[in-house]
């Protein structure tokens, strides 16, 4: 007895089945690489900070990159650097950066080549286990609400920060993009950076949208380039000053990342800023 020739619905058949096991490998994976991850960071995080309280925080730099590079390792990404011809490592400003995932932190503290901290959400500060080690670390909590009281603290915060020679990593977006682009940038840091007269550094998270994203706990094998842009000086100016260097910095970030999009960014135009800190 011959058997038919195999059809074409018996091959597309087998393709759902197919996508199925592909997807339960992967869900099977990130699960994984989240208890990996996740265990390293609040085991190890904990002795670096008890660490920091006898050692001076620049001298425990090197430790805390480790953790940083070891969690996005850990997680599945790889990570690449492309820095400006013009970029200063040793400048100290205002690292303003598109915001994608939960890991842009580590990447970013794993590839700065300088001492830097970071501006986050207050309502960061009030996740248990985290929001401690954040307050020891030394971040800067922004204000979910524009109470005066508030802005001036944070304002203050900051100066002091950058008077101690503390480059300050900023997502101005306010949030993690769920669409992968760059959505519009806030005006606050803008303002401090020029009131303060503190260069800001552009920085493009590209490739990590495909890693991570908002909404989704998935991990996906990734390759994540960060790109360090020339610095741009600040100092004075009004606040029609301050939306035009947020658009031109909103350019900067924007550019790669759409690009990598094959949405070709040259000559897009920032879109309407949020004048929230």
């Amino acid at each position: 007895m011959t058997l038919p020739p195999e059809t074409s619905w018996t091959r597309e058949s087998s393709a759902p089945a197919e996508d199925q096991q592909s997807s339960a490998f992967l869900w099977i994976r990130a699960i994984f690489r989240w208890v990996l991850a996740g265990g390293f960071f609040f085991s190890v995080c904990p002795v670096l900070i008890l660490l920091g309280v006898f050692v001076d925080p620049r001298r425990n730099d090197g430790p805390q990159r480790w953790l940083c590079r070891t969690v996005v390792r850990l997680a599945g990404a790889r990570v690449e650097v492309r820095r400006s011809a013009g970029f200063d490592p040793n400048k100290v400003c205002f690292f303003v950066s598109n915001h994608v995932n939960l890991f842009d932190p580590f990447v970013l503290y794993s590839v700065i080549p300088q001492f830097i901290r970071g501006l986050e959400l207050e309502s960061h500060f009030r996740i248990p286990v985290y929001g401690w080690l954040m307050k020891r670390f030394g971040n800067v909590p922004v204000p979910g609400v524009s109470r005066p009281s508030d802005l001036k603290r944070m304002w203050r915060m900051t100066r002091a920060a950058v008077d101690q020679g503390v480059s300050l990593v900023v997502f101005p977006e306010g949030g993690r993009t769920i669409t992968g682009r760059v959505g519009p940038f806030r005006d606050g840091a803008f303002r401090m950076a020029q009131d303060f007269g503190t260069a800001i550094t552009p920085v493009s998270i590209v490739g990590s949208f495909a890693f991570n994203r908002k909404t989704s706990w998935m991990l996906r094998p990734a390759t994540i380039v960060v790109w360090l842009h020339d610095a741009i000086e600040t100092g004075g100016g009004s606040k029609r000053d301050a939306a035009e260097l947020r658009d031109q910095v909103w350019r900067a970030v924007s550019e790669p990342v759409h690009a990598s999009m094959s949405e070709g960014a040259a000559g897009e135009s920032a879109p309407a800023g949020k004048t929230k800190a």
